[in-house]
């Protein structure tokens, strides 16, 4: 679930999301909630709260578009997270000879310290891909895999995928 500034920054925010949960009887670790960096970074110790009770219910947080904005180091440690999204700007052009390439190399090791996911978002070449690999991303995501779908071609592409 893809949540925006507004939405987290909402004084019920916590409790509307709790409601949901208990009336669509979804069990919390069942959900994944994504918010931006720079949405973090509006409010980090309003976020650091709400999201800590969210994770109490079983909830992983991922934050996308890791690298665009400033997330202190310190405040990382704080925050419930369980996956990075290494921001695609960071991914765009990538060769392993490149400067960007030191950044992901160090976004990975900090990820993998931390023990966090880490996810690479617009993989567009085979030679991201090896590198990325080779740094210990868990997961990968852009036009190499597939170019955006609806949702029937998503199930469809699934179910192939199982055959």
């Amino acid at each position: 679930v893809n949540l925006s500034a507004r939405q987290i920054e909402h004084p019920d925010f916590v409790a509307d999301f709790h409601r949901m949960l208990k009336s669509s009887h979804l069990d919390g670790s069942w959900v994944e909630i994504e918010i931006t960096e720079s949405t973090l970074m509006r409010d980090i110790d309003g976020c650091i709260s709400k999201l800590a009770q969210l994770s109490e219910w079983g909830i992983e947080v991922s934050i996308d578009d890791f690298g665009t904005g400033y997330t202190s180091l310190g405040y990382l440690q704080k925050l419930p997270v369980t996956t990075l999204k290494i921001d695609q700007s960071f991914i765009h052009g990538l060769k392993p000879s490149m400067h960007g390439a030191s950044i992901v190399n160090g976004i990975a090791a900090m990820a993998k310290g931390l023990h966090l996911n880490l996810v690479a978002e617009g993989v567009e070449s085979a030679e991201q891909l090896d590198f990325l690999k080779s740094v210990g991303c868990d997961a990968y995501q852009g036009f190499l895999f597939s170019k955006p779908i609806d949702s029937a071609q998503a199930t469809a592409l699934l179910q192939n995928q199982l055959h």
